[in-house]
C-alpha cells in the first residue's frame, strides 16, 4: 500500500491524524518537541514536521474515508495525480526524528556549495550539498528526498 500526502487545514494535523488513526487507518504525522518561551515560563510544545501535512498508508479503495476527519482538505498532487511518499522515505524521517546519528562525516575545510556523500547510518549512500558551515552546526540539503537537514557538528565528527 503507497504512503499518500494528505494536506490538512494549518494546526489540524495531529488532531486529524489521531481522528483517522481512531477510524483504523494506518496514519503517520512526524512531530517535533520545542522549547518554546513566553515572558512569564517555557513550556514544550509539540508541533507536526511538516506544517499542513501527514501521510496515510491506504488502498486506493479506501483514499475517501480521509475525508472523515475534520481538518482535511484532500491529496497533495504531483502531476494531477495523488502524491505518493516511498516507505523508505518515511522510515528515513521516522529513524532521524528517533535521534539516528550521521555517521560517516568528516569535517574538515568544508565551505557551502560542497558535495558529499553520507557513508553509513539510515541515510547512507545519500548525496548532500553543504549549505551553511557554522562553528557548531552544519547544514546540508539532500536533493534526493527534498530535505534540508541541520546537524550539529559534535555528532558528526
Amino acid at each position: 500500500m503507497p504512503w499518500y500526502v494528505i494536506r490538512t487545514k494549518p494546526q489540524h494535523e495531529i488532531k486529524s491524524a489521531k481522528i483517522l488513526e481512531d477510524l483504523g487507518l494506518d496514519v503517520y504525522c512526524p512531530v517535533i518537541t520545542e522549547v518554546r518561551q513566553w515572558t512569564d515560563r517555557k513550556k514544550k510544545v509539540t508541533l507536526p514536521l511538516f506544517r499542513t501535512y501527514l501521510f496515510a498508508n491506504l488502498e486506493n479503495s479506501n483514499r475517501n474515508r480521509v475525508f472523515d476527519a475534520p481538518g482535511v482538505l484532500g491529496f497533495l498532487n504531483w502531476l494531477n495525480k495523488p502524491a505518493i511518499a516511498k516507505p523508505e522515505e518515511i522510515e528515513a524521517i521516522r529513524s532521524w526524528l528517533n535521534n539516528d546519528r550521521l555517521d560517516g562525516f568528516e569535517v574538515n575545510n568544508l565551505k557551502p556549495g560542497d558535495k558529499v556523500e553520507i557513508k553509513s547510518g539510515k541515510l547512507a549512500k545519500k548525496e548532500a550539498i553543504i549549505k551553511e558551515v557554522g562553528s557548531k552546526k552544519l547544514k546540508l540539503i539532500l536533493p534526493d528526498i527534498g530535505w534540508t537537514l541541520t546537524a550539529n557538528v559534535q555528532d558528526v565528527l
